[in-house]
């Protein structure tokens, strides 16, 4: 590649605008044609290339992510103040674009070292949940969690990464039934069952919505040496639990111990695909290289679950073409549906994205977010859709229906089975997920440097003219294959993932 790389960065020859590669003064060489800049324009955000009359679409991607509100002349900045969202039509086309998938041999494919579980799912982590039914025994759970954070308290059990709290601010003041209640269920009992988990206590209070027992009798769940449950006001209260509980997990660490990492088929991968903190640059760098590893990954056998519903809002069509069947299709068109007349009875927009620091970044538009935080799909074909925290047992590309917020979004993966989660980001997100490790990824050079010790990869490269997408792409893969075999991100490093799970609320607080 060059050493000289331009100032803008054009991503398809049917765009009427590029983005900018650095911070653009007046006059600055824009790379196409004659054109100069005609203000300052931050890096990652747009500049028009061509004169665009108002009302006409402004593209990038060779996609629309918007109309000009006023005539825009080429070399114009281009952003929320000249640029507007309105509908239009798209052809969802179903399964248009679906294609064999090119399959590494079995005997060729990569490995990694996993914890295989009894039910032969296998972990990339070897952790024992304290996990709590309802916000009021939150407290309790995490004293629990407490007594085994103290020096040497897990000396006798090197195979054991950790005992971890899993609490959360709901599970009372609720509907027994409904939406929201079936969301928690299925949350907890996704998180009980989650390979990175050996053993769990489920910890209640007694007299909450979300009795212990109605989801064990929902989820036809036996209790054993390692899945056990407890009630606070049955015990006698707070001491008494947390040393009843202390008990518990210290007979389960012997057999927790007993688990040790084996050589396991990338197949038993299943990776969350996540985004925050979204600049203009995620979408040329860090989200199509992190698409790319999950192309190597899905050919290698291995699942990835792309979530975030309002954040593909526009881009829709792009997975529709991709689906193995119209039914899969329009199960993906029923929950952007969904979500319009959520968002209407609840008084929202669909378009309240991008964020102040994802406009700041230079995303002007919910289009243009959806568009760039599609990528993180890759190309291969959509085998299934879910609905929020439903088990994943299919193999390939899946999507699941979650809220955009990041943290709710990668509590419904994980609760789907996800063993490890990639979070592309260019604001600079800092977060974790236990019990699945996290994998930070930058889109721009400038924040990796910044705030290296919370980021694994620098997708900046890419921007950069340094690497190709499908360079970082590998790149990303074999990191993955690395941290799946118990190499710590940074996140794990700095002890992120216990303040993250937060399951999905939908419903009135009674």
């Amino acid at each position: 590649m060059s050493d000289v790389q331009p100032l803008t960065i054009r991503l398809s020859a049917a765009d009427n605008v590029v983005v900018a590669r650095v911070n653009m003064l007046p006059g600055a060489p824009i790379g196409v044609g004659d054109v100069v800049c005609q203000g300052q324009v931050p890096r990652g955000h747009k500049v028009a290339i061509q004169p665009i009359a108002a009302g006409e679409p402004i593209r990038k991607y060779n996609q629309i992510i918007g109309f000009a509100t006023v005539d825009i002349a080429p070399g114009d900045h281009v952003h929320v103040h000249n640029v507007e969202m309105h509908d239009f039509a798209r052809d969802y086309a179903f399964g248009a674009d679906v294609k064999p998938v090119d399959y590494v041999p079995e005997a060729e494919r990569a490995t990694f070292m996993g914890v295989k579980r009894a039910n032969g799912k296998v972990g990339t982590r070897n952790y024992i949940g304290v996990l709590s039914s309802v916000n009021c025994s939150a407290t309790v759970s995490r004293y629990i969690a407490a007594e085994f954070e103290k020096p040497g308290a897990l000396d006798a059990f090197p195979n054991v990464d950790g005992v971890v709290a899993i609490t959360h601010s709901t599970g009372c003041g609720m509907a027994d039934s409904g939406e929201g209640y079936a969301n928690l269920q299925r949350t907890l009992w996704g998180y009980a069952r989650n390979p990175n988990f050996a053993g769990v206590l489920l910890v209640g209070l007694g007299c909450e919505v979300n009795q212990i027992d109605f989801l064990l009798e929902a989820y036809g769940i036996e209790r054993g040496p390692m899945f056990q449950t407890m009630n606070i006001q049955g015990l006698g209260g707070t001491r008494r639990t947390i040393e009843f509980c202390r008990q518990r997990v210290m007979e389960m660490l012997p057999l927790a111990n007993e688990f040790t990492r084996t050589p396991q088929p990338a197949s038993e991968l299943l990776v969350a695909l996540q985004c925050g903190g979204s600049d203009g640059y995620s979408g040329i760098s860090a989200n199509p290289a992190l698409g790319a590893a999950v192309d190597i990954l899905v050919r290698h056998g291995g699942t990835a679950v792309l979530s975030e519903t309002p954040e593909i809002y526009g881009a829709e069509h792009l997975l529709t073409r991709r689906a193995v069947s119209r039914k899969v299709g329009e199960k993906l068109v029923e929950r952007i549906r969904w979500w319009e007349g959520y968002t209407a009875r609840n008084g929202g927009e669909m378009n309240n994205n991008p964020s102040p620091g994802n406009k700041a970044g230079g995303l002007t538009t919910i289009l243009e977010k959806s568009l760039g935080a599609t990528a993180k799909g890759g190309t291969t074909n959509l085998v299934e859709v879910y609905k929020y925290a439903e088990p994943i047992t299919a193999k390939g590309f899946v999507f699941m229906d979650t809220p955009g917020y990041d943290p709710a979004s990668a509590t419904g993966q994980v609760a789907g089975g996800a063993n490890v989660v990639c979070f592309t980001t260019g604001r600079g997100s800092v977060s974790g997920f236990k019990p699945a490790p996290c994998i930070k990824l930058a889109t721009n050079t400038t924040m990796y440097e910044h705030m290296e010790e919370d980021m694994d990869i620098n997708c900046g490269t890419v921007a950069d003219g340094l690497e190709t997408v499908e360079q970082a792409g590998e790149k990303i893969f074999r990191k993955i294959l690395e941290v799946a075999s118990g190499t710590p991100t940074k996140s794990e490093a700095q002890g992120f993932g216990d303040n993250e799970f937060v399951p999905w609320q939908i419903g009135a607080v009674m």
